[in-house]
C-alpha cells in the first residue's frame, strides 16, 4: 500500500499523440488516489482545445470565469510613430507603417514590451477575451478544474495558465495535459514534480514517446511510462525504455471492453476493479521515484 505521508505532488498525464488513453489514465488515476485520500485529490483539465475529462468524471461545474490576455490600444494621436514599439514585439504583433500604427490581437502574446517601451506613453492595454475556466466537484468529492479556447483563437497556453492557477497548493494534484509535444503539453507538465507518459506499442507510439520523452528532460521532470494495449507483439517501446533506463510502471492489456466502457463515459474502475490495484502500485512507483530523484 502507499505509505500515508503521501507529499503535495503534482503529476502531470501526458502523451506523444492523442488517443493513447492519457484521460482515461488521469481520471482513473484521480479517482484511485481519492479513494485512498478523500479530499486530498484535485484533476486539472489542462488540454483547453478538446476538453474532455468531464465526460469521465461528470461534475457539477460552476459558471464560466473569462480569461483575457492584455493587448496593445494604440493612441494615434500621441503616438510619434516612432517605431520603438514595434522593434521590442518579437511576435510582429505591432507594427509602424508610415503614419499607420498596425496591431494584431491574434498573434499577441499580451507581454506588454510594446507599452512598456514606448517613450510617449500612447501604448494602453486592453483585455481581450480568449476563453473560460470552470470549476466544480465531481460526485466522489474530487476538485475539478477545466477550461476552453475560443474558437479560432490561435494560442492555448492563457487558458492553460489559467487554469493551473486554480489548483490548491495543499491538494494532490493530477494535471491531464494536452496531447503532443509543443507549448500547451510543455506549460502543463513544466513545474510539475512528476510526469506519467502513456504510449502504446506501435513504431508510431516509439516515436511520439521519443519526442515526449525529450521534452520532460528539458524542462527537468522526472517522467515513468504507461504502455496502454499491450500484447501487440511490438517490443521497441520497452527496448527503448530498458536502454533509456526509464520506469515502466504499468502494462494496460489491449481490452475490447475497456474501450467499450471509455466510449460510454466510464473509467477503468467501472469495467474491472482489479486496475485500482495498478493504479495504486503506479501511484506507489511515482513516489518512490519522486523520492529518489530528491535523494530521500
Amino acid at each position: 500500500m502507499i505509505v500515508h505521508d503521501w507529499p503535495k505532488l503534482t503529476i502531470a498525464v501526458a502523451a506523444g499523440k492523442g488517443g493513447t488513453g492519457k484521460t482515461l489514465l488521469s481520471t482513473s488515476l484521480a479517482l484511485v488516489l481519492h479513494a485512498a485520500y478523500p479530499g486530498r485529490v484535485q484533476l486539472l483539465d489542462c488540454d483547453v482545445e478538446e476538453p474532455n475529462a468531464h465526460l469521465l468524471m461528470r461534475p457539477v461545474l460552476q459558471a464560466e470565469v473569462p480569461v483575457t490576455v492584455p493587448v496593445p490600444e494604440v493612441n494615434l494621436e500621441v503616438c510619434t510613430r516612432c517605431g520603438a514599439c514595434a522593434h521590442a514585439c518579437q511576435y510582429s504583433a505591432i507594427a509602424v507603417i508610415r503614419q499607420a500604427v498596425l496591431t494584431f490581437p491574434n498573434i499577441c502574446s499580451g507581454c506588454g514590451a510594446c507599452a512598456y517601451v514606448c517613450p510617449v506613453g500612447a501604448i494602453a492595454e486592453t483585455p481581450r477575451p480568449v476563453g473560460v475556466t470552470m470549476s466544480g466537484t465531481t460526485p466522489e468529492g474530487i476538485d475539478f478544474h477545466t477550461g476552453r479556447l475560443n474558437v479560432g483563437e490561435a494560442k492555448s497556453t492563457p487558458v492553460t495558465k489559467a487554469v493551473k492557477r486554480l489548483a490548491r497548493e495543499d491538494l494532490i494534484s493530477v494535471l491531464d495535459a494536452p496531447p503532443g509535444t509543443a507549448c500547451p503539453m510543455q506549460e502543463t507538465v513544466a513545474e510539475a514534480d512528476y510526469c506519467l507518459l502513456v504510449t502504446e506499442p506501435t513504431p508510431f507510439g516509439l516515436s511520439d514517446l521519443r519526442a515526449a520523452v525529450e521534452t520532460c528532460r528539458a524542462v527537468s521532470v522526472p517522467c515513468g511510462i504507461v504502455i496502454n494495449r499491450h500484447g501487440s507483439g511490438y517490443s521497441g517501446v520497452e527496448e527503448y525504455c530498458a536502454a533509456e533506463n526509464l520506469p515502466v510502471l504499468a502494462l494496460i492489456p489491449q481490452d475490447r471492453k475497456v474501450a467499450e466502457a471509455y466510449s460510454r463515459g466510464e473509467p477503468y474502475l467501472a469495467h474491472d476493479p482489479t486496475y485500482q490495484r495498478v493504479l495504486l502500485d503506479v501511484a506507489e512507483n511515482i513516489l518512490t521515484n519522486y523520492r529518489n530523484e530528491r535523494g530521500e
